[in-house]
């Protein structure tokens, strides 16, 4: 309650957990301050579970089972508005390719609300409160986690990826945006076991986990990257951009005392300020309250065999494909959106990485391979996506001829689906 009880923690509720997906999904207003209380809550479900099978075996005690619920209340708390578009997408164009992330960030705002509101919080909690909810990033310690490892993996898990952080926004975005959910987390829960430092699972759940995965990756197709919605953000980006010199919004990840105050109500401040430098900006989001969205072009999933060295396309690659236009395009003119899904693992398969056991009696743990389960199964793990849009509904036939010539030069074939319909194309 110290934590929550916090304008920095309190922050989260102004966040909110899918950016801009409500414009698309009306009841996805749910904030990382929800999501956050259900990863804590779900944190401590997991690790109460071993210490009631296997707390002596395993020495899990008191200091344990609050630090992994903490490490689950906070693990969200460095993240910038709209979900990971800031982190992405804005960041990365305004300094450079930074490599900023939200899981950084967090370990300096739990240092900064305990120093703050000085909370008594002894420091090996704290210490390992902040390994934990990095566990799975590049700034995870793998030297601090040689002891009970398995704890680590509980809120964030850079082994394979089974985590109550998943468990908790699947269901939630799930059925925030009205859509059915058949993984079913309690049943990984009631049957997860340690061996070996490592959390197991049982053979027989080995379609569950795969669930898991595959819930996930359709969220990302069907929510987290719908066109509309990619449209959305390719939009808020763009307004951002052009108000970063006036109002220097990159300028608040340097300290945590400034960051806190960042949230998604940027775009309101955008939007009401009469500042003549923010005219563009304004301009964008208007467009975006009255449904004036970039126009999807169309889109083309990349070729197979063409994964393993693909490379983003750019606006740049776009209008250097066209051919005898009557119009000229611009860079400006273009928006490409480079769509990544797949479950977790890039281009390979999560289930790889999970070790299970026969039955409770049982303290062997092993692998299991795909065909050994079932023919069904994806033979490839990654989907990469290509979208065009046109900034201006009027050069939406210019942009797909060009897409189109683009595909012809690089794959020597159309790789869409179907043409841009026609009426698409006459829309003013």
């Amino acid at each position: 309650m110290k934590f929550i009880d916090t304008e920095e923690f309190q922050r989260l509720r102004d966040l909110k957990q899918l950016g801009v997906a409500h414009m698309v999904y009306p009841g996805a207003v749910h904030s990382r301050f929800e999501h956050s209380l259900g990863v804590y809550w779900l944190a401590g479900e997991a690790v109460q579970k071993l210490q009631a099978y296997q707390g002596l075996e395993l020495e899990i005690d008191p200091f344990d089972i609050q630090t992994v619920k903490l490490a689950g209340l906070l693990h969200d708390v460095g993240h910038g508005p709209f979900s990971h578009t800031f982190e992405h997408a804005f960041l990365p164009q305004v300094l450079n390719g930074s490599k900023w992330s939200h899981e950084e960030m967090s370990l300096k705002m739990i240092d900064h609300i305990v120093d703050e509101h000085n909370i008594e919080i002894d420091s090996e909690s704290l210490k390992k409160t902040k390994e934990m909810v990095v566990a799975s990033s590049e700034y995870a310690s793998s030297e601090s986690m040689k002891e009970k490892r398995f704890l680590y993996d509980i809120v964030a898990n850079g082994q394979n990826g089974i985590d109550v952080d998943k468990f908790d926004y699947i269901v939630r975005d799930s059925r925030a945006c009205g859509l059915g959910c058949n993984f079913e987390f309690r049943r990984l829960l009631e049957t997860m076991r340690v061996i070996d430092d490592e959390i197991c699972y049982r053979a027989k759940e080995y379609l569950t986990i795969h669930k898991l995965f595959a819930t996930r990756a359709d969220l990302h197709r069907t929510v987290y990257m719908h066109a509309k919605v990619k449209a959305i953000e390719l939009m808020v980006i763009d307004a951002l951009l052009k108000a970063n010199d006036h109002l220097k919004i990159s300028s608040y990840i340097d300290q945590p005392a400034e960051y806190w105050k960042l949230d998604d109500s940027i775009l309101k401040t955008i939007e009401t300020a009469p500042d003549q430098e923010l005219k563009e900006s304004r301009d964008l989001i208007l467009r975006i309250r009255r449904r004036d969205l970039y126009q999807f072009c169309n889109e083309f999933s990349v070729p197979k065999d063409r994964l393993e060295h693909f490379k983003d396309i750019t606006p740049q690659d776009i209008i250097c494909s066209q051919k005898n236009s009557s119009i000229t395009l611009k860079e400006d003119d273009v928006s490409v959106s480079n769509v990544r899904i797949n479950l977790t693992r890039g281009r390979n398969n999560p289930l790889e990485s999970i070790k299970f056991f026969k039955d409770f009696e049982s303290d062997e743990k092993f692998p299991i391979q795909d065909d050994r389960i079932s023919h069904l199964l994806p033979a490839c793990y990654e989907d990469r996506i290509v979208r065009v849009y046109s900034k201006k509904p009027e050069l939406v036939e210019a942009v797909s001829e060009a897409f189109e010539n683009f595909q012809l030069k690089t794959y020597r074939m159309k790789a869409q689906v179907h043409d841009t319909p026609e009426k698409k194309k006459r829309r003013r």
